[in-house]
Parts: structure tokens; sequence; C-alpha cells
């Protein structure tokens, strides 16, 4: 709890800086809790606009920037880099995967909070960060696990965030929260509710402690340690009175 009233401490500090100042304010990279705890003062911090990005469309960990063109008179982009580390020699290369990558990372002494999402694809990790952390990690992150690597900054960043989806067509008495995640994921009735009660469930980047909560077409469920997917609503109803659904989920997790 102390923790919590640190961050929302923090996050009054950054908007009333913004609204005193008219310039922007930005957190550093918040993940999936941290941003429902913002998200649960909405209403106490209206008086100043804001926007969570993290780099890319489908990111999960993102900043906080307060502020808008609209009170302020101008742009400011938010100070994220992209980083693709690459293996030097691909043909020996280890097959590193989203916890290589973060330990590397760490062990260069930076805080979680300068990184966002990493991504892998064919070989090479790519990472977003600080912008202000990104010629230290260009110049220092030369090796993951046993494998070298050279740093650089990526452009094309859309692109890569978009993840694999695989659809899943499932039969629900309801579009109850809890029924969809037990048929998404195999669970039982008690084994759904527990993760509701271990603050596990994100609707659309917010907590959800509510398992009778219906879910609408297009909402994003993140379970933690589990994986996300999208609920598509649904498809039409089977003779039993069963709701078809159609699930997205995704096939690569970070």
């Amino acid at each position: 709890m102390e923790e919590e009233e640190l961050l929302k401490k923090r996050f009054r500090e950054l908007a009333g800086k913004c609204y005193q100042n008219n310039q922007y304010t930005f957190t550093g990279f918040l993940s999936l809790a941290e941003l429902s705890c913002f998200y649960e003062m909405e209403g106490e911090l209206s008086y100043v606009p804001w926007k969570v990005w993290g780099g890319g469309e489908f990111c999960e960990r993102a900043m906080i920037r307060f502020g808008s063109p609209q009170e302020l008179g101008y742009e400011e982009a938010f100070p994220i880099a992209c980083i693709g580390a690459k293996p030097l020699a691909a043909k020996f290369a280890d097959a590193l995967t989203h916890r290589d990558f973060l330990g590397a990372l760490m062990n260069l002494g930076i805080e979680r909070s300068t990184l966002g999402d990493i991504f892998i694809v064919d070989q090479t990790g790519y990472f977003f960060c600080g912008e202000n952390m990104a010629d230290f990690i260009i110049e220092n992150l030369t090796r993951v696990k046993h494998t070298s690597v050279l740093c650089s900054r990526e452009e094309k960043v859309p692109e890569l965030t978009r993840p694999e989806m695989q659809e899943m067509r499932v039969q629900i008495a309801s579009e109850r929260i809890d029924g969809v995640l037990s048929k998404v994921c195999r669970l039982s009735r008690n084994e759904g509710a527990a993760l509701f009660g271990q603050k596990k469930v994100f609707v659309n980047g917010r907590l959800c402690e509510n398992g009778s909560r219906s879910l609408k077409s297009g909402d994003v469920v993140t379970l933690r340690g589990w994986g996300k997917f999208v609920y598509s609503g649904s498809q039409g109803v089977s003779k039993k009175g069963k709701i078809n659904a159609l699930i997205l989920y995704y096939g690569k997790g970070r």
C-alpha cells in the first residue's frame, strides 16, 4: 500500500507540474498494475489531459504523458526510443528469450522504469526504452547470454509490435468474464475466482476484480502470468442456447 500511495503522489505531482507550468510531463514506463493504479485516479486528475503510450500499438508497458497540443499549444513526442539488438553471428547465436534480453539489460544497472516491452523477431531483440538511456544501452549492451549482439536504433516500430494472433471459438453461457476466462484458460470455477482475488485480471489495461463483469466485443483481457486475448463477441447462439464466442489470443507472449 505504501508503494501505491507513493505512486499516486507522483502522478499528482506530474499532473500539477504540467498544469502550473504549461509544459508536458512524463512518467517512466509503467506496468499493468501501475497503470491500473493511475486509472483509479482519472476523476481526481481530470483537470489535465493525458495520454498513455508505450512506443507501439500493442505495448503493455507504457508511459503517461500529461498535457495535450490543444491545451499547451504545441506537440511533444514521448521520449521513447526503439532499440534492436541483433546477433553478430546468427548461425552461432543462442535461442534467446524475453527473459534473456531483460536480464542482460537489467545487468547494465538501469532501472526497470526505463524499459518498455521487449519483442523477439528472427533472433533479433527489439525493445523500447527511455530516450535518455538509448545511447548508453547501444554502447554497453554487447552480449545477451552467450551471444554477442550489435545494438542500433530502429525506426519501423509499429510492424514490430503487432503480435501473432490465433482464433479460438468457445461456447459460453453468458459474456461474464469469469465464464469466458474459464473456457479460454481451461480453469475450474474456483481457480478462476482466485485470479480475481489475486489481482491478476485486467480489462483494457484496468484491473478487474469483479468476475461478473460482462465483456464487450473488442475488450482486451490480460491475465498476468497466463497471457492475453481479445474478446471478439458473439458469433451466434447454439441449439442449446449457448453463445458461440470468438476469441483472438496472442500466439507469442511477452
